[in-house]
């Protein structure tokens, strides 16, 4: 295995896939697919201002890592090269370029931020490059004529945006709703979201909108400036560094009201602990996955199984890291398609296998929600349950919402 900036790691799949090498049927292959083996890009932040989605990428590398372990995709070797690119969209660029031209793998995966991955997406297209399980919700990855070649894996921003608008417009009395939202594609969407679950209120009851730009030191000043305009609901669309901070000075000043986060920032591990425990007290936010930090999965035969192979693989990431979960269940749907991939490895196969998942459960999604794709409805989870942060660990409440 080389550098954590080129790692490679082998994988295989689960159970029946693992097929002995002379079991296989002469096979059909794009570039960067092999009888022996295949090979993906990963991009990925392990530095820069969201460096905090490095064990996402440390997770996809062990999680191959052991399924090569049990022998194989159908025999074949996945290598995975994962680049660092500073979660800034120019250094994607920089370094899916070199994966499609000089590396020359077979698909690229999981990518973490909304401009990162539009920044390559037109790039991929034309070179007719699967650009798979994208760690966004944006609409233009996963259901317009852009996303020929693209899919996420993230519900989608505006969808997410839309439960937390009907959250306020059902449950609090008089909004007045202060939003600090990142001054790109990902903020912009779950505002459009939350201003269509709110309804006919939108316009009455937001009554402040604070953007900031993710290389900003602090957002402490946007904080301030919601409250002096007399918001009693704070809405973060944000990312994990302004999260912590925002989530900080909301207990420090002590917010009036509700405070809703995104799910992308509601890891305990990367998020909450920075910001302090008892700061994140009372927080609300929405929830798909299980959280191994939570007395009612401990005995959960998925959690069990995800702290096992941590344990053995990974030790170094937490595992009530929220980033650390998506990561594993990224790799496994990954896995999934792969193998439903059978001996036909082109590029367009894949592609079709990715859009043309029905009920497909994973060990680690909360009860109730299974992927689901279509040609044209790209994003597999459709299915939210809010939850709120009692201080120690997230506690479900309601009725889990999909559309």
């Amino acid at each position: 295995m080389t550098t954590i900036s080129r790692r490679a790691a082998l994988a295989g799949l689960l159970g029946s896939a693992l097929l002995p090498r002379n079991a296989m049927s002469a096979g059909k292959y794009s570039t960067g697919a092999t009888d022996g083996r295949i090979l993906l890009g990963q991009p990925i932040a392990y530095s820069g201002p969201a460096s905090a989605y490095g064990s996402i990428g440390k997770v996809h590398l062990a999680y191959f890592k052991m399924l090569n372990e049990k022998g194989g995709i159908r025999g074949r070797k996945i290598e995975i090269i994962s680049a660092d690119d500073g979660y800034n969209p120019t250094r994607t660029v920089q370094v899916v370029r070199r994966m499609v031209e000089e590396d020359q793998v077979f698909a690229i995966f999981g990518i973490a931020g909304t401009a990162q991955n539009l920044a390559v997406q037109k790039y991929l297209a034309s070179k007719q490059v699967p650009q798979l399980f994208c760690y966004s919700g944006s609409p233009r990855l996963i259901d317009t004529d852009e996303s020929a070649w693209s899919t996420g894996w993230l519900p989608a921003t505006e969808l997410e945006g839309e439960i937390y608008g009907k959250y306020v417009a059902e449950n609090i009395k008089d909004p007045k709703v202060g939003i600090l939202y990142q001054n790109d594609d990902y903020g912009k969407d779950m505002m459009k979201g939350f201003r269509r679950g709110l309804g006919e209120q939108a316009d009455k009851a937001i009554i402040r909108a604070a953007s900031y730009e993710v290389t900003d030191p602090t957002v402490e000043p946007q904080v301030l400036d919601l409250l002096s305009a007399g918001a009693n609901t704070f809405l973060g669309c944000m990312t994990s560094k302004a999260a912590s901070q925002a989530i900080r000075k909301t207990a420090e000043i002590a917010w009036p009201g509700e405070r809703i986060i995104p799910f992308a920032s509601a890891s305990i591990g990367a998020v909450l602990k920075p910001a302090g425990l008892d700061a994140a007290k009372g927080l609300v936010t929405s929830r798909f996955l299980k959280d191994a930090s939570e007395a009612k999965w401990q005995s959960d035969a998925g959690i069990v199984e995800f702290l096992s192979f941590l344990k053995t693989y990974e030790p170094s990431v937490d595992p009530n890291d929220l980033l650390v979960v998506l990561g594993y269940c990224v790799s496994q749907t990954m896995a999934i398609v792969l193998e439903k991939c059978g001996d036909d490895l082109t590029r367009e196969n894949i592609v079709r296998q990715a859009v043309n998942l029905t009920n497909v459960p994973l060990p680690l999604l909360l009860p109730g929600v299974t992927l689901n794709t279509t040609p044209t409805s790209r994003s597999p989870i459709r299915t939210l349950q809010m939850a709120r942060f009692d201080g120690a660990s997230w506690s479900l409440f309601g009725q889990p919402l999909s559309r």
